[in-house]
């Protein structure tokens, strides 16, 4: 679980997003979980709309946790009975696991694997609806590339996203994704430079770097460069990009050059989303981890000593199985100790085929009990984290009038009589907050 969800803020992450289809003839797109989803659904939509499909639905699953599998299949019975003659072909992690369990659903016309989707050739109305067969799914532990498909704006979105890598060669015991997504592979950084460049170009102020395990990055090319060095030529080689943004990281893995970049450059966001899972080191060794809870003390306590505006979210999973009271307990104490603005709270869900879901495995009371006492928790976390940047002077993003984002990815209410357009970058002096957002005033 390291890049799941949009929004940070959201305590209740374990709720993929999703998006109705509206009752109508076209193309519509049901996302589900990541960022990367989204940003998947969009080079189909372009991949859709270039080929001329039609009438169709497609539907973009996330299988993170047995509830985001639940709620696409949900989607999609209601999508056929809102839409008795649309098309309904479904793709995303969730199809690539088990493709049989979503062709065996009477709604669904087409299952399309997660390499299938991102080739232009899948949308040709004749080959992806044509013929008798009904799945449409490869190996993707075979796929050895990752094309860098330009996306010029995301519906919707006042940042732009660019992915950079995909795929996971690790193996956490609680995760399915990797048999979702594949082995890592990156996006060369001559390729990423160019569609930012491009993004810049066309007027977006926010660019995020996006992948499955982003600080894998690099491992599969030509002299196996890390992401600092990624980071580090988009900041020299776009300099007109006013904001670089990372999504969610493996704290383990920040390599000298990133931390540079991440304390010592302006232009890079200051707020990091990292995959903590736990607090507790035996749990962490059950989850087959790759840092001790000392290991992320201590980056946060380094991070922030360079960088005091800096703010962290994480991921954290409640009830794993074998957890005791005092094991949760450590995660509870973690958010402080790596003084935590925002949590993704996810309560343990046993994937089948995982070396988790063979673990004894705690009553279910008790994990909806613990998730709980974590998201009480994230809420003290961000009140306190809110109630630190009253009177400070932001530069924060235009999502919608009336509504921003600072660079710690702060939401912020602001008196929407000036309407600046989605994506600019304004400044805002803070001036309260309600417990979830801040409220302030735009100034010159």
């Amino acid at each position: 679980m390291s890049d799941h969800d949009d929004n940070p803020a959201a305590s209740g992450a374990d709720r993929p997003s999703e998006q109705a289809p509206e009752a109508r003839p076209g193309l519509d797109i049901m996302t589900f979980g990541c960022r990367l989803n989204g940003w998947e659904s969009e080079v189909m939509r372009k991949h859709a709309q270039d080929a001329g499909l039609s009438n169709a639905i497609l539907v973009n699953t996330c299988a993170v946790t047995n509830e985001a599998v639940r709620q696409a299949r949900q989607q999609i019975r209601r999508a056929r009975r809102e839409n008795p003659d649309a098309k309904i072909i479904v793709t995303g992690c969730a199809a690539q696991v088990d493709p049989d369990m979503f062709a065996q659903m009477p709604e669904v016309d087409r299952v399309v694997g997660n390499d299938e989707k991102l080739k232009a050739e899948t949308f040709q109305p004749d080959l992806l609806l044509g013929g008798t067969e009904k799945v449409r799914v490869n190996d993707i532990m075979s796929v050895r590339e990752t094309a860098g498909h330009l996306v010029e704006g995301m519906e919707g979105r006042a940042r732009a996203y660019v992915q950079v890598q995909n795929g996971c060669d690790h193996r956490c015991t609680f995760c399915i994704i990797p048999f979702g997504r594949g082995n890592s592979r990156s996006v060369p950084a001559g390729e990423v430079v160019d569609q930012i460049k491009t993004l810049v170009d066309k007027g977006h102020s926010e660019v995020v770097l996006t992948g499955v395990d982003l600080t894998s990055w690099g491992g599969d090319l030509p002299g196996t460069p890390q992401l600092g060095r990624l980071v580090q030529a988009i900041l020299k080689q776009v300099p007109d990009l006013p904001r670089l943004r990372l999504s969610s990281i493996d704290a383990i893995e920040i390599d000298e050059p990133l931390f540079e970049a991440i304390t010592g450059e302006a232009r890079v966001a200051p707020y990091l989303h990292l995959s903590l899972q736990a607090g507790d080191d035996m749990i962490l060794k059950r989850m087959k981890r790759r840092h001790l809870r000392d290991d992320a003390i201590a980056l946060c306590t380094r991070l922030k000593e360079a960088r005091p505006e800096i703010a962290f979210g994480a991921d954290l999973i409640a009830g794993f199985p074998t957890e005791t009271e005092a094991m949760f307990e450590n995660s509870l104490k973690l958010v402080d100790e790596c003084q935590l603005a925002y949590l993704h709270v996810f309560p343990f869900s046993p994937r089948p085929g995982t070396p988790a879901a063979r673990m004894p495995q705690l009553d279910r009371a008790v994990i909806k009990a613990r998730a709980a006492r974590l998201r009480a928790k994230a809420e003290q976390a961000l009140t306190r984290h809110l109630y630190s940047m009253i009177g400070r002077v932001d530069a924060a993003l235009v999502e919608k009038p009336g509504f921003a984002r600072a660079g710690n990815f702060a939401a912020i209410r602001y008196p929407s009589d000036t309407a600046p357009r989605p994506g600019a970058l304004v400044n805002i002096e803070v001036s309260g907050h309600d417990g979830r957002e801040l409220q302030g005033n735009l100034v010159e």
